[in-house]
């Protein structure tokens, strides 16, 4: 899939989201998007799974099965799960079996007959990822998969991820909890002032595994209310955030 100059903007005399963007993702790739609320980073998701359209330029070479997450799945909707995920079932032409894999996968089959608005946000997730699950999909799209969602629940994505990339499809995963140490082999996408960079730079790991030289790993608390703005900020000065997590 290729991003040929894409611009987008919300109106017409609005300014520009996202500008100049020529990206390219490949089958068996997957890129993590990075960059403060408000950037871009959930409009960018949103052009590569066809939610949204260009203003200008062009996307090519979307897969014709693509599995899309919003960070918040709409759960105010007077079905219950299982109605829901049938449904979306019957549209995909997916069998019906895999809404209970997934569900006992993502531990989730105790809720399958819940309505969705009386879901908790990180159960409304489970819906929205297996909704995107139920047909093995060319291009997964994640926004921020891991909010709201439980620790175990949260160890799970990087395996789905694992499971997508190993038959050919792509992924592309937004990220503002630090969780992208999960995913050690994932591109990076920075977005920022509207327009989108590719950190080309090693991560944690070199390509076997081994520690790059010259790098120290420090630890730092903050308040949680700061958390966001402190990632951000270690990550706009060209830091690598490795991780967050409550304190205990």
């Amino acid at each position: 899939m290729q991003f040929h100059d894409v611009w987008f903007r919300y109106a017409r005399k609005a300014a520009w989201t996202l500008q100049h963007v020529d990206l390219e993702l490949g089958p068996g790739e997957t890129a993590v998007v990075l960059g403060p609320n408000g950037s871009g980073k959930s409009t960018l998701l949103q052009l590569a799974a066809g939610v949204l359209r260009p203003v200008r330029g062009s996307i090519s070479g979307r897969p014709p099965v693509v599995g899309w997450v919003p960070e918040r799945f709409p759960a105010d909707q007077p079905f219950t799960a299982r109605a829901h995920l049938r449904h979306m079932a019957a549209i995909r032409k997916a069998p019906a079996a895999a809404i209970d894999e997934w569900a006992e996968r993502l531990d989730f089959a105790g809720f399958l007959d819940v309505r969705l608005s009386n879901l908790s946000k990180g159960s409304a997730q489970k819906v929205g990822l297996v909704q995107a699950l139920l047909e093995p999909p060319g291009l997964l799209v994640l926004d921020e998969p891991w909010e709201g969602l439980d620790a175990r629940t949260r160890d799970h994505v990087p395996a789905i991820v694992a499971d997508v990339v190993a038959r050919g499809g792509a992924v592309l995963i937004s990220d503002h909890l630090g969780e992208v140490s999960r995913l050690p082999d994932a591109r990076r996408w920075h977005v920022r002032d509207g327009r989108v960079s590719e950190d080309r730079r090693q991560g944690a790991t070199g390509p076997r595994g081994e520690r790059p030289a010259g790098r120290r790993i420090i630890e730092l608390a903050v308040k949680a209310a700061h958390a966001d703005r402190a990632v951000a900020r270690l990550r706009a000065d060209g830091f690598d955030v490795l991780g967050v997590r409550e304190e205990r």
